[in-house]
């Protein structure tokens, strides 16, 4: 971790705010955001207890998570909120927040609840060189529950859901670690009843 001119990474952060505003109007997101990123960066973010999805360079950034992960989403929004500067350790953390295109019967957008962001290294010429987004899982999830129970969901997150449910991972995504063996869930679910049934 590099210091850094604190107008150098203000400057860096205007462009990228920049760069989102521009991607969220055509919905063209490698097209505006993988120029900002460096040859070598990574790029990740958790997908649940036992997978993350990771991307280790420019081409697999722009491919897997500015162009395949973002197949659906290319009307949602993504405001951000606020916007904290570290220049002695050249690092930046972005707060916003997920908003679908589609509105409820009163009128209100669809969102994901909960704080989003993504932290991110400075790597120089005006490029991350790490980024991680965080976000609430379990509130996507239920996002997007209502939003196919109420025909709002996108055919291509659609598609990447029944993809995922078959046992087909999409590109970037990786297992932290091996999988739970069923005996293994069973006896967690067991305990999970005991401690309900006798901690009332």
């Amino acid at each position: 971790m590099a210091a850094y001119p604190r107008v150098e990474l203000e400057e860096m952060v205007e462009r990228w705010l920049e760069a989102n505003r521009q991607a969220e109007n055509d919905g063209n997101w490698p097209k505006h955001l993988g120029a900002m990123y460096t040859d070598n960066a990574e790029y990740r973010w958790n997908i649940g207890p036992n997978e993350e999805f990771v991307a280790r360079n420019r081409k697999q950034i722009e491919e897997w998570a500015l162009g395949a992960q973002m197949k659906g989403f290319e009307e949602w929004k993504y405001p951000y909120h606020r916007i904290l500067i570290d220049e002695k350790q050249g690092e930046v953390i972005g707060l916003w927040t997920q908003v679908s295109p589609a509105k409820r019967d009163d009128g209100t957008h669809y969102m994901v609840e909960g704080t989003g962001g993504s932290w991110f290294r400075y790597g120089g010429d005006y490029k991350w060189e790490w980024q991680r987004d965080f976000f609430d899982l379990g509130n996507t999830k239920a996002l997007f529950f209502e939003l196919a129970a109420a025909g709002k969901l996108d055919p291509a997150v659609k598609e990447k859901i029944g993809k995922l449910a078959k046992g087909h991972p999409l590109p970037g995504h990786e297992k932290i670690r091996p999988e739970a063996s069923l005996l293994q869930k069973i006896k967690g679910f067991l305990v999970m009843i005991r401690i309900a049934i006798f901690n009332k």
